[in-house]
């Protein structure tokens, strides 16, 4: 049957009937090659996006310590994830937790099909962004974290968190089954990393010197670097989250380039406002803040309801990173819940009132309103950030009772690099 099928495509006489053979699943090369660029792009945003963003903000003694940090936990999800990470996401389980039937990728034909390409590069692809996930939180935790206790804790949030998160929303867990709407890892990847990172910074306590001393980004030409990079890696994220090069992945590239630049005019109009000068640091926040906040909504979504989604997440995650973080009186170094926390919620709640058809975008489940799918986007924000913060939580807890959270004040004083990896970023 498969071989007639094949035959078929290649313009051979077939004896099934047309509408066997149009319902078989066939690759399509352009769906297979786009996937594997989209791919590739969120991989180029851990390593190095996220990488260079963040060192940058820090000072100059830690650049090393969280290059170093985003690296080694970019290897060990990757290695974690095909022994059993995907399997416990993506295969059949019950509404939080996927089995293991896909453990070691095993039960996976080389030929095997998501969709209309191959289902490694679907592996490869929801790989990249459990990658970036993690990555995010090691932002919260910079300048005075242990570099064990962060792969203690990274093998038990992944396992624990992001994986049933995973399976909750993208694959007919818990989630889905209520009707949430997360086009590309609103709640998945922002909110669920934003959360972990906030109780991480709680459990860690404050920055020695923090409040006394100026603690300024050590280089913002990095920052800038690293941003630039996440935009452009952000296109994989969002537009290849329509699994196919078709027309919801043009929606979702242009909604990416819109939002984005909405959400950079916002930050830096009301900085300069507040603060009497626009900054680099502020445009660059602002374009992170805006591929945050689009990110669930992408594929769903009309250009105006984008473009109105980017000015509200600009806005928003610079209230998150200048009063939210006073009010939490949380040491969260990169801002990682001011700006993926903030802007990732308000990206949930936004897609349910932006996707509506009437308001131009794709439209919701049948007999579904607008209350009804608003109320489900808040339900799924609830859920993630809860459960991320208990798994964070206990995660935590097990790196602090088995090798202690927080390196010593005088390493911290002296820096992560020379102390956690016997390296200097700036020879002198």
């Amino acid at each position: 049957m498969k071989k007639l099928v094949s035959l078929a495509g290649l313009g051979a006489v077939s004896m099934l009937p047309s509408w066997a053979i149009a319902a078989a699943p066939v690759v399509d090369k352009a769906d297979n090659a786009f996937m594997m660029i989209c791919t590739a792009l969120v991989l180029f945003m851990t390593l190095p996006g996220i990488a260079l963003f963040y060192g940058g903000l820090l000072r100059a003694k830690n650049v090393l310590s969280m290059l170093t940090q985003v690296a080694v936990t970019f290897a060990m999800v990757c290695v974690l994830w095909m022994i059993y990470g995907y399997s416990m996401a993506f295969s059949e389980g019950n509404a939080f937790f996927g089995g293991f039937d896909m453990a070691m990728l095993k039960n996976i034909p080389l030929e095997a099909l998501s969709g209309t390409f191959y289902q490694l590069i679907h592996v490869a692809f929801q790989c990249s962004f459990a990658c970036i996930t993690v990555g995010l939180i090691v932002g919260a935790l910079a300048e005075r974290i242990r570099f064990s206790a962060v792969l203690i804790f990274v093998l038990v949030w992944f396992t624990l968190a992001y994986l049933p998160m995973a399976h909750m929303v993208w694959a007919g867990g818990f989630l889905a089954a209520k009707g949430a709407l997360d086009f590309a890892g609103g709640t998945v990847v922002h909110i669920n990393a934003a959360s972990a990172g906030l109780v991480g910074a709680y459990m860690l306590g404050k920055r020695s010197g923090f409040g006394k001393e100026a603690f300024k980004p050590h280089n913002l030409p990095m920052v800038f670097t690293g941003t630039a990079i996440l935009y452009v890696g952000w296109f994989g994220f969002n537009a290849g989250s329509a699994s196919a090069a078709n027309a919801i992945a043009a929606l979702a590239f242009l909604n990416t380039v819109i939002a984005t630049a909405g959400a950079i005019l916002s930050w830096v109009f009301a900085e300069w406002m507040l603060r009497g000068k626009p900054s680099l640091l502020g445009a660059c926040s602002g374009c992170i803040a805006g591929l945050v906040a689009i990110t669930p909504a992408a594929g769903t979504v009309g250009v105006g309801g984008a473009l109105i989604i980017g000015l509200v997440g600009g806005a928003a995650g610079l209230w998150g990173v200048v009063a939210l973080k006073k009010w939490l009186r949380v040491d969260d170094v990169c801002d990682v819940f001011g700006v993926h926390g903030v802007c990732g919620i308000v990206g949930c709640i936004l897609t349910g009132v932006f996707s509506a058809a009437s308001l131009g975008g794709t439209g919701y489940a049948e007999g579904v309103t607008m209350g009804h799918q608003v109320g489900v986007q808040l339900l799924s924000i609830v859920v993630c950030l809860v459960w991320s913060g208990v798994v964070a939580f206990i995660g935590f807890k097990i790196a602090d009772m088995v090798v202690g959270l927080r390196v010593s004040e005088e390493q911290e004083r002296e820096g992560l690099d020379v102390n956690s990896h016997g390296e200097n970023a700036y020879n002198q």
